[in-house]
Parts: C-alpha cells; sequence; structure tokens
C-alpha cells in the first residue's frame, strides 16, 4: 500500500540529527524510499525545510541535505493548499496541515500533534510506521 504525506519540518531535522538509525523519524523516511510514503509538497513547505535545516545550530553538511531533498524528490507529489477553518497555535502549521488535506487519504506525519487538529490522519512518525505494518496484513 501506498500513502501521500506531508512532513512536518520537526521530523525531517530530527532524522537528519539523530544518530539512532531505529528512531522512528528515520524509519519513516525509509518508507520514502522503499515507495510505500510519497511526499506531498509545496513551495512554502520546501521554502521551510530549507530555512530550517540551513540554521547553525543543527551543523548539518550540505551534502545531506542535498541527499535528503533528492530522496524526497525521487517521489513526490506537488500539491496546492485547500483551505480550513481549524484554530491553529502557530500560524506556521497551517500550511503543513492545508496540503495534508488537499489530497484525500493523505496524512501530516508530525511530532507536534497538539500543534494540529485531533483528525486521524494527523500522525507521529511511530502512528505512521504502525499504519503501514497494520496495511500490509
Amino acid at each position: 500500500m501506498k500513502v501521500f504525506a506531508v512532513f512536518d519540518t520537526n521530523v525531517i531535522v530530527s532524522a537528519m540529527i539523530t544518530n539512532n538509525s531505529e528512531c522512528a523519524t528515520v524509519k519513516v523516511l525509509e518508507q520514502v524510499v522503499k515507495g510505500r510514503i510519497v511526499p506531498l509538497f509545496n513551495e512554502e513547505i520546501l521554502s521551510e525545510y530549507q530555512t530550517v535545516l540551513h540554521r547553525s545550530k543543527f551543523n548539518l553538511r550540505e551534502e545531506d541535505i542535498l541527499n535528503l531533498f533528492e530522496l524526497l524528490f525521487e517521489n513526490e507529489f506537488w500539491a496546492n493548499r485547500k483551505a480550513t477553518e481549524f484554530p491553529f497555535p502557530d500560524a506556521d502549521d497551517i500550511v503543513f496541515f492545508e496540503v495534508s488535506m488537499s489530497k484525500e487519504g493523505a496524512f501530516l506525519i508530525t511530532g507536534n500533534t497538539k500543534h494540529f487538529p485531533k483528525v486521524p490522519t494527523v500522525v507521529t512518525p511511530a502512528e505512521m510506521l504502525e499504519f503501514l505494518d497494520h496495511s500490509e496484513t
């Protein structure tokens, strides 16, 4: 089964800075490589990824950032925002939710589910992996 999903920036950053190859953020990005998750993007999301990943506090190598984008772009799906009326504590989060809502059945994978509306398609990396495991059977 193939699913569409928007990756919140915190998931991307966590996967990039961890030394633990078994953590859920790394494992969920591996599902993109395996073709089980198709990442959804728009220009705003990509711009945020670029800005955040280049912050000096993360000390990420340019080569690693480029490799990540190559991985994501290999399977990506461009989407537009679908306006929502849900309230958001942080206006910067709205784009991630609205892009995920633009494709029926798509997920939003985030480490901060409390920042988003309580809907079944807003999941943590671990919950996404569990969903994928159950969809195999």
